[in-house]
């Protein structure tokens, strides 16, 4: 049977399975937890609603979708691949759908490191699947400290000559195979004229390196379009009228696809990327 598992349980997200759960369509929404939302301590510009924090509404639209017997797993997502169906990799296994709507928000904190940016795509990956056969034999350092780096680790470490993790001054929340080096200075700059060369740290040490793989936090909203191949735009997702993204079959809402960041537009895209998320498949049947 055809189904759709959402990434994110805000607005958004919540909107989307409203519609997707009611077309018959099993539908699974996939949450670390509250979002930016909880963060809001009073919304008072939303229509038909009284003065309410943002945690209070969060928690009712979570409710109601739970009324409707839409299945909700607590776990973080590490990555999204490409099987007989879309893969779903979370801390608590993986998951397979026919559609995937990402509404995971938007990324409040970026990583300012000098050469980041600019070295993207030489020698600077976010897909650890995608981009470990470049790196054969070769060293390379991840750029994290939690669940997220670990996944990316254990794609590269069969692979690669040497790995060293790099927490940029970050605490370690997840343990690591003893084959990874451990660096927690402050990464300064990633250094490298065509390619990644070297790392520069704030002890004034410098680590050569063949590639980085940025796996920094959690897996945010482009981040995870990155790895199934989705186009983005900075740090949004770009997607169309219909919320679809470049990827058939991947749709996105919400705070992830830039604009105003706010609940009325979060439940539109949710509503729009639901409803159009059904046409899709019921052109597929």
């Amino acid at each position: 049977m055809q189904n759709i598992i959402i990434i994110g349980s805000g607005p958004a997200g919540v909107s989307a399975s409203l519609y997707t759960q009611r077309a018959g369509i099993p539908t699974t929404i996939i949450t670390k937890g509250h979002g930016a939302l909880e963060k809001a301590e009073k919304i008072e510009n939303y229509y038909g609603i009284e003065p309410i924090s943002g945690l209070e509404l969060e928690q009712k639209g979570i409710e109601a979708a739970k009324k409707l017997g839409i299945e909700f797993i607590e776990a973080e997502v590490v990555g999204l691949t490409y099987g007989e169906k879309f893969i779903v990799e979370t801390t608590n296994g993986n998951h397979e759908a026919d559609v995937i709507i990402i509404a995971t928000g938007s990324a409040r904190k970026t990583l300012n490191v000098k050469g980041l940016r600019e070295l993207e795509g030489k020698g600077v990956s976010y897909c650890a699947i995608c981009d470990a056969f470049f790196y054969r034999n070769k060293d390379v350092c991840v750029l994290g400290s939690g669940e997220y780096a670990a996944h990316e680790i254990n794609a590269l470490l069969p692979i690669v000559n040497s790995l060293t993790l790099l927490t940029n001054g970050e605490k370690l929340t997840t343990t690591f195979d003893q084959k990874v080096k451990i660096n927690s200075e402050k990464v300064i700059s990633i250094n490298g004229n065509d390619k990644v060369e070297s790392i520069s740290l704030a002890d004034g040490s410098e680590l050569h390196a063949d590639g980085v793989f940025v796996a920094y936090g959690t897996a945010g909203s482009t981040a995870l379009a990155k790895k199934i191949g989705a186009a983005i735009d900075g740090n949004k997702i770009i997607a169309d009228e219909n919320m679809a993204t470049t990827i058939p079959g991947i749709f996105a809402a919400g705070d992830c696809t830039g604009g105003l960041l706010q609940v009325a537009k979060a439940v539109y895209e949710g509503a729009q990327a639901g409803t159009q998320a059904i046409k899709y498949l019921r052109q597929k049947r």
